[in-house]
Order: structure tokens, then sequence, then C-alpha cells
């Protein structure tokens, strides 16, 4: 299904606007809340305090030698990568994706 958005969700935002879009999906079988959607980043991030709530043993974790470089030029060097389930919305109308995910701390 496409998301779109109407003139009754700008309801009480200023235009022109540059907030970010926080959502909860469910990934791996548990409610994450807070998410942020950054439609300008190349890479899915996760936390690696959201990692241990997870409860995946962190040999689960593919090694990872690239190191992701942020807008101010800092490296942070993740402690690997791992593919997890996530699903959107709610039935009937919901999707389910794998998705790649780089955990750093």
């Amino acid at each position: 299904e496409v998301i779109t958005f109407s003139e009754v969700d700008y309801e009480g935002v200023r235009l022109p606007h540059d907030d970010p879009v926080v959502i909860t999906l469910l990934v791996e079988l548990f409610t994450m809340k807070r998410i942020l959607i950054d439609s300008g980043s190349s890479a899915d991030i996760l936390y690696k305090h959201a990692f241990d709530q997870l409860r995946i043993p962190a040999d689960q974790l593919k090694p990872l030698k690239t190191p992701l470089v942020g807008f101010a030029g800092e490296t942070i060097h993740p402690l690997g990568s791992i593919n997890l389930s996530v699903v959107a919305g709610t039935a009937p109308c919901q999707t389910q994706v794998e998705m790649t995910f780089l955990v750093v701390v």
C-alpha cells in the first residue's frame, strides 16, 4: 500500500517545515517506538542499547569494516550488521520486510 498524506495531516504544521518523521514499528516481534525516518541517510542504524533489548546474541552480528562518517566528519565504527524482520502497519494493511541494520554504540 502507498502511504499518502492529505491536507488534514498538515493541521497545525507551519509550512514550509523540516520536521522529522517519527514512527513505531515491530522489529523482530518487539514494538520499537520513536524510530526516526531520515530519507537522506544511506544507512539504517540500530543503537546497541536497542539491539541488547531485542535479546539477540552479539555473535549474530556480521563483521563490518566500513566506518560511518557523520555530517561533521566524525567517524563511527559499527559493531556489525544484522538482518531483522520489520513490520509496518496493522492488519489488514501491513507489510513485512527484512532490513539490514548497522549496530552502533
